[in-house]
């Protein structure tokens, strides 16, 4: 690991870390002093509704911020993010892990004193209100101290838009480009949780079942991407009507074809929106990635990237000169 992985490594665990010893040391200053069964959760009212004994609420507990902070390290350094988009993920880190700090702690003090789980305070929405508040402070916190180690660059960022391929039209000349592409794991996943929803739906509730077959639409629709460039820009539709995404020519940049990682940049497949890009993520492989004027992309995993990043590239050449 390089000296500079190191310091965004370091800035990105510190948040969780000191979280996690917040609560270690206020569980063990309080332990004599908390019941049995603690309450453990709650119902929207904020009134205990779940118990769990001490020792299986700390086991359950402790590993939340670690794990989750060790996911976050992961995705500073090996994901790829960069500029801002970097310096907001660290800063979401802090954030993160001080409203889970406060929420954990809070859920510890409310069931001070309690004879038993069942006596235990309510956990009133303003707690929820003050943990949104340590949330922002401490995200501030986090995009400041961020500043203190440069961000890594972009290494598209250089190319400049006259060095991008292109297709050559002649004047007039009308061109679109179009190709579909997926993955086979989606659709079988798809439909083990159909089996599973309906399953449970029949034998114990539809309560439980109707969120997992909501669940495999959004897999299935997901599943295959049909990607087009033309006179309207870049437009993405999966296999439903829905979801559709659309880039016009005129917020285009740029277009590249290049890689893409689908959990190390985008933390999985699917309509994915990350720091400083959006993408329609079905597959890792090769890509377009069209840079919008803000700085923002939109990438879409794709055959035959190439071709259609050139002729995107054209048709917004053509856009920009009025033709």
């Amino acid at each position: 690991m390089t000296r500079k992985n190191l310091g965004h490594a370091t800035l990105a665990a510190l948040p969780f870390v000191l979280a996690f010893l917040v609560d270690l040391i206020l569980f063990l200053a309080l332990k004599d002093r908390l019941p049995a069964r603690l309450a453990s959760h709650f119902d929207a009212s904020g009134d205990p509704n779940g118990y769990a004994d001490r020792t299986t609420y700390a086991l359950v507990a402790a590993p939340v911020l670690p794990m989750l902070g060790a996911l976050w390290v992961l995705t500073v350094v090996g994901g790829k993010f960069y500029g801002r988009a970097h310096r907001l993920l660290i800063g979401g880190g802090w954030a993160v892990a001080a409203f889970l700090q406060y929420v954990l702690g809070a859920a510890l003090v409310i069931n001070l004193d309690a004879p038993d789980g069942s006596t235990a305070g309510s956990f009133p929405l303003w707690h929820l209100a003050v943990a949104l508040g340590a949330a922002v402070l401490a995200g501030g916190v986090g995009l400041l101290l961020a500043r203190l180690v440069p961000a890594p660059e972009d290494p598209h960022a250089g190319k400049g838009h006259a060095d991008r391929e292109r297709i050559a039209l002649a004047d007039g000349e009308v061109a679109g480009w179009a190709r579909t592409t997926g993955a086979w794991w989606p659709p079988l996943s798809a439909l083990v949780i159909v089996v599973t929803g309906t399953g449970l739906g029949y034998g114990v509730s539809w309560f439980l079942g109707a969120p997992l077959l909501a669940i495999a639409l959004l897999v299935l629709a997901f599943s295959r991407a049909h990607v087009t460039v033309d006179r309207r820009g870049l437009t993405v539709s999966g296999l439903l009507p829905w979801p559709r995404a659309q880039v016009p020519l005129e917020r285009i940049e740029a277009a590249d074809s290049r890689q893409v990682n689908a959990v190390a940049e985008f933390g999985g497949w699917g309509y994915r929106i990350r720091p400083g890009r959006t993408g329609f993520i079905v597959r890792s492989g090769e890509a377009i990635v069209a840079r919008q004027r803000g700085g923002r992309e939109f990438a879409v995993t794709v055959e035959d990237s190439a071709t259609g990043a050139a002729l995107l590239n054209t048709l917004v050449d053509r856009n920009r000169a009025g033709r």
